[in-house]
């Protein structure tokens, strides 16, 4: 298949180049066009009120990439009227540095945004996050985003996964359905990990940022929220926990409906 990827991590992620390593290894054809800083948690969000810059780089992908100085959504939108010059069959966005799971965690997701940009340009289109451990997470940050070996392993493993459910759930998916495919890889994730069909967990996450500073600012507080949904049918978030890669269909075509 012909492949549009982006992610909301950069374009330095490891995840993105493991997932982009593992999508290329399968024979599928990519163009890769990734934010030039991290862009996590936020959401659709499109650069209106500035300009937005495009280059094309190399970064050992042996395919066409760009990076550009704005959001996920900005780059699929930039990508399909101005850099590849044939259209993709899907886009691809990820792999997110953590979890994509639970309503709270999907509307604020730029990974999630980026696949939802693909499917406004009639696409269909995959979000593929990985789950981690908030030592995992902690160790990543603190070491320049390079993985252990544990988390080498794992990303590689997911990015296999993935190559497989890309070409099974594109086949799958009418173009113009206004359908995102949101999967989550558990942490670690292992050849026989089994393929869960899941729904969003339904999550409260009120209190996101610290007491006002002596500057008057506020700072982002990261925490998982409470769950609140009942126990059928599975949920993404319980589906993690149980070793469980999964698989959410998000068919905004539904919203609104009785």
């Amino acid at each position: 298949m012909r492949l549009l990827i982006t992610n909301d991590d950069g374009i330095d992620c490891v995840f993105l180049h493991e997932l982009v390593f593992g999508l290329r290894a399968a024979g599928h054809e990519l163009a890769v066009v990734a934010p030039k800083t991290e862009q996590s948690w936020i959401g659709a969000a499109k650069s209106r009120h500035r300009p937005v810059r495009s280059s094309k780089v190399d970064r050992g992908f042996d395919c066409p990439t760009w990076i550009v100085d704005g959001t996920p959504s900005d780059c699929v939108n930039i990508a399909l009227a101005h850099l590849v010059t044939v259209r993709p069959d899907a886009v691809v966005s990820g792999m997110n540095m953590g979890l994509n799971a639970s309503l709270g965690f999907l509307l604020a997701s730029g990974t999630v945004a980026g696949a939802f940009e693909g499917v406004l340009h009639g696409l269909p289109a995959v979000a593929f996050s990985q789950d981690l451990s908030f030592e995992t997470y902690d160790r990543l940050k603190d070491h320049g985003g390079a993985p252990d070996a544990e988390l080498g392993a794992t990303l590689r493993t997911s990015a296999v996964h993935a190559a497989r459910l890309v070409a099974e759930f594109v086949a799958a998916t009418p173009a113009r359905c206004f359908t995102v495919h949101n999967v989550n890889f558990p942490f670690p994730c292992r050849p026989d990990s089994p393929l869960r069909r899941t729904v969003p967990a339904r999550m409260v996450i009120p209190g996101l940022f610290s007491p006002a500073q002596d500057d008057g600012t506020h700072r982002f507080v990261f925490h998982l929220g409470q769950d609140l949904s009942p126990t059928e049918p599975l949920t993404d978030r319980a589906a993690l926990a149980q070793g469980f890669i999964s698989h959410t269909v998000l068919d905004y075509t539904r919203l609104g409906q009785p």
